[in-house]
């Protein structure tokens, strides 16, 4: 049976500015990276026949920057398929469902895209600010308001503490992931924090959730992210080579309620990485590039285990140092600064980065011998999505 990966390839990105509050709405930064990827892509607009995006507009101020009916509107699109839903395999569901939309040729190219204002909507009052009014009321957190767990810098702070207990993972291991990223941030002009930062620096900052520090956690900003997904038949003849999705996992398998879930160190992505690994020949040694979701350090860990680069447990060795994962490492790992230093674009950016590496065109921060094949993640808890690309 043909899958339905081998029908797509990604011929555009494009990003829009990037930063602390930016003061410009989400539908500007929208179209600023649509028109990008579409440029890149060397499409005209008229040719976009399907949108995606995650996770459409009803969610918390400034997580959904812009929902479908307005960047159609503002370009003036005419829609075969398109999709807007928080309800999918993470941040990478539209993405995936787009790759199955043009599979099955209900669209020729899709544009995906994800943008945030979480710094803007936030303003100085952090994320009470525009989820603190909801707790009291909504769904499965009012199980954890009242024990003053409003973020998720508290519920992952759980997972990493568990993680500490049972396997012997230290700060210094995590601040390796956090360091790595800052390193890489340094050699990308569009990474928010680029200043250096030392161990030092790391084990004296802020804590955030215990174990967690401020370096552990991402940095909400504003920015747009834009991908192009065509059909493979009509890839060949754009700017830039196309990039090829090998496979993709995702997973639901436990309660959505943080709190609940089985296994609480591997988490949804045990379950989408073994999706993924199931639908190719390739495996864990094939990968030259990893872009992991790091919306916390501790996430980035468990996606390294879930996707086998390390046994379970065995994380905090892995990355310790930094070693492996630096860009002249045996597994490079966010190479554009991650969220944790390059801004939280939501997994977004980690596709984007990978599309990059593929091509090439890291400059500064590509790794030394380009990639054959990367793998992508997003999401944590109870959900997530992953992608393995290849060039």
């Amino acid at each position: 049976m043909k899958r339905f990966e081998e029908a797509v390839a990604v011929t555009g990105i494009g990003q829009s500015a990037i930063g602390r509050r930016l003061g410009r709405s989400g539908l500007s930064l929208t179209v600023e990276a649509a028109l990008a990827s579409i440029n890149d892509a060397g499409l005209a607009v008229s040719e976009l026949d399907g949108l995606a995006t995650f996770p459409g507009e009803a969610v918390d101020p400034g997580l959904a920057g812009c929902g479908v009916w307005e960047l159609r509107d503002a370009l003036d699109l005419r829609l075969r398929w398109f999709q807007g839903s928080p309800q999918t395999s993470g941040q990478l569901g539209p993405f995936i469902d787009a790759c199955m939309a043009v599979a099955c040729g209900l669209a020729t190219h899709v544009l995906c895209f994800r943008t945030v204002c979480e710094a803007s909507a936030q303003r100085s009052g952090g994320r009470g600010e525009v989820v603190g009014s909801q707790f009291a009321v909504s769904d499965w957190r009012r199980w954890l308001a009242p024990f003053g767990a409003p973020s998720a810098a508290n519920w992952i702070a759980l997972y990493a503490q568990r993680h500490f207990d049972d396997y012997g993972t230290t700060r210094e291991q995590l601040g390796a992931i956090a360091r790595n990223a800052r390193a890489n941030a340094m050699l990308n002009p569009a990474a928010v924090f680029r200043e250096p930062l030392s161990i030092e620096d790391y084990l004296a900052s802020r804590m955030i959730s215990t174990p967690l520090c401020l370096y552990d956690c991402d940095v909400p900003i504003d920015g747009s992210t834009a991908v192009i997904v065509s059909a493979r038949d009509r890839s060949s003849d754009r700017p830039h080579d196309p990039v090829y999705l090998e496979a993709v996992g995702c997973g639901l398998t436990g309660p959505f309620s943080w709190d609940q879930i089985d296994g609480l160190t591997g988490m949804a992505a045990t379950a989408a990485a073994e999706t993924m690994w199931r639908r190719t020949a390739l495996g864990p040694g094939d990968v030259d590039v990893a872009e992991l979701y790091d919306g916390f350090s501790v996430l980035a860990l468990a996606w390294l285990e879930a996707l086998g680069f390390c046994d379970f447990g065995d994380g905090g060795r892995f990355v310790e140092g930094g070693e492996a994962i630096a860009l002249d490492g045996k597994l490079p790992l966010n190479t554009q600064g991650g969220q944790l230093s390059g801004g939280r674009l939501h997994g977004y950016g980690m596709l984007h980065e990978a599309v990059v590496q593929l091509r090439g065109h890291g400059g500064p921060r590509q790794v030394r011998q380009r990639p054959e094949v990367a793998v992508v993640s997003a999401g944590g808890g109870p959900f997530a999505g992953c992608l393995l690309l290849t060039r």
